[in-house]
């Protein structure tokens, strides 16, 4: 833990200066310069730092900025997707949620409440099964296949007897989610409700969210699921050009 306390305390000090060299910060840390000299070695192997050729001294490298895009791409797509979510919510009547990936779940972000909604329930900040959820499918349809193939490794949990708990059939299900455009959710993780979800692309095509609209099996019946979609697909469209995405 010290090391790792040591490293980040090398790149707030490299980003507070703009420029340092192994002596001063060796001086400010109150270590042997053998000790940040190692530091700084890993770090530039990760790009987090890069040196500025025979002078010695080191910058914030591109890996920061990298990693700082991710986390930018997070906050744009709540901020962005809240007006959204709402006149979409006021459109459907139902509840309209945005979710990001959060390591092997769906965690919502963004949500709005229509006028028909049945419940008021707050799902802010709340992790969801990818499996088992609209927005959960399209993020798993859309994350690299290395990764997908790792998660689909693990036990599938039934929360229902609709939901998919065969890795084979969710694969054929993540197919029809990239061709169709959208992913839905027929009572898979909870009883009476379905779901329909979109994806939110960033600059490069990536995905960086999944854009839902949920409601009582009654009123978001199978077959209004395809004009839901749609319409939940262009705003996942406005979502992803305001985020710097061109199609």
């Amino acid at each position: 833990m010290q090391s790792v306390d040591r490293a980040v305390t090398v790149l707030e000090l490299v980003a507070k200066h703009g420029e340092a060299g192994i002596t001063e910060i060796a001086t400010e840390l109150g270590v042997h310069k053998s000790t940040v000299s190692r530091l700084l070695s890993v770090l530039e192997s990760r790009g987090m730092v890069e040196q500025l050729g025979d002078r010695g001294k080191y910058v914030i490298g591109f890996g920061i900025v990298r990693l700082a895009g991710a986390a930018t791409g997070r906050i744009d797509v709540a901020r962005l997707g809240q007006v959204s979510c709402q006149e979409l919510a006021d459109q459907l009547g139902e509840t309209v949620n945005i979710a990001i990936l959060d390591e092997d779940s769906a965690i919502n972000i963004t949500q709005a409440h229509g006028s028909a909604a049945v419940s008021a329930q707050n799902w802010i900040g709340q992790r969801t099964p990818l499996h088992a959820t609209s927005s959960g499918k399209v993020l798993l349809a859309h994350m690299p296949v290395d990764r997908r193939r790792r998660l689909l490794r693990r036990k599938l949990e039934e929360f229902t007897p609709r939901t998919i708990t065969d890795a084979d059939q969710l694969k054929q299900e993540l197919e029809r989610v990239v061709s169709d455009g959208y992913a839905t959710c027929f009572e898979e993780l909870e009883l009476g409700m379905h779901a329909v979800a979109a994806p939110v692309l960033g600059q490069r095509g990536e995905i960086v969210g999944a854009i839902s609209a949920s409601g009582p099996a009654y009123r978001l019946p199978r077959r209004r699921i395809r004009q839901v979609a749609d319409e939940l697909a262009e705003v996942a469209g406005q979502l992803s050009e305001q985020l710097g995405y061109l199609a």
